[in-house]
């Protein structure tokens, strides 16, 4: 009896792994830069220091290669873009702030946009930790306008920086291609 009753608990666990093997591997058909190179779009950091206390935001800087914005392969215009390649797009906030119109509280956030070809709003979601698509409808803690310009010369790597930093205010800038989209950030 002991003998059948485990050879019935093995055989349903190699039934639930079996089940599971499809779902194991989904993770690894990510595109992935050949072994020892650098990979296709690589971790970055932007950081700047207001009112005394660091304000980090982490991300993947994507390259064009060839696509351009707003086109059906790359941040396709009106649709929530992940800001960036990979896991997605956070900003840490030690204070409170004002992005743009929007009163944010101290703490972690996800950063989304939703480009047009006219204008961009940046998205602010609550939900952490996830990869960077799909984006997770519902947890937003809200949206806020975006001013936006053209660069003169096309940036092939995007990139996030926070620039004309004063004290407690600062811009935070999105740069790809030839656009140059940003918001200002404001401690309260």
């Amino acid at each position: 009896m002991f003998l059948r009753t485990l050879s019935s608990a093995v055989c349903t666990g190699l039934l639930a792994t079996a089940s599971l093997a499809p779902f194991a591997n989904a993770q690894m058909s990510m595109p992935m830069a050949p072994a020892g190179k650098a990979p296709l779009s690589p971790p970055a950091t932007a950081t700047t220091t207001l009112a005394g206390k660091t304000v980090t935001v982490s991300y993947s800087a994507p390259s064009l290669r060839g696509r351009h914005l707003g086109g059906p392969e790359i941040v396709p215009y009106g649709e929530v873009w992940r800001t960036g390649a990979n896991p997605a797009t956070t900003i840490v906030l030690p204070e409170g702030v004002m992005i743009g119109k929007l009163m944010v509280p101290a703490g972690t956030y996800t950063l989304f946009t939703l480009p047009t070809a006219k204008e961009w709003t940046l998205i602010v979601s609550k939900k952490t930790g996830e990869w960077g698509i799909p984006y997770p409808e519902g947890f937003d803690l809200g949206r806020t306008p975006m001013m936006k310009k053209t660069i003169g010369s096309p940036q092939e790597v995007m990139s996030i920086s926070f620039e004309h930093t004063s004290g407690n205010k600062t811009e935070l800038h999105v740069k790809w291609e030839t656009t140059d989209v940003w918001v200002t950030v404001v401690v309260m």
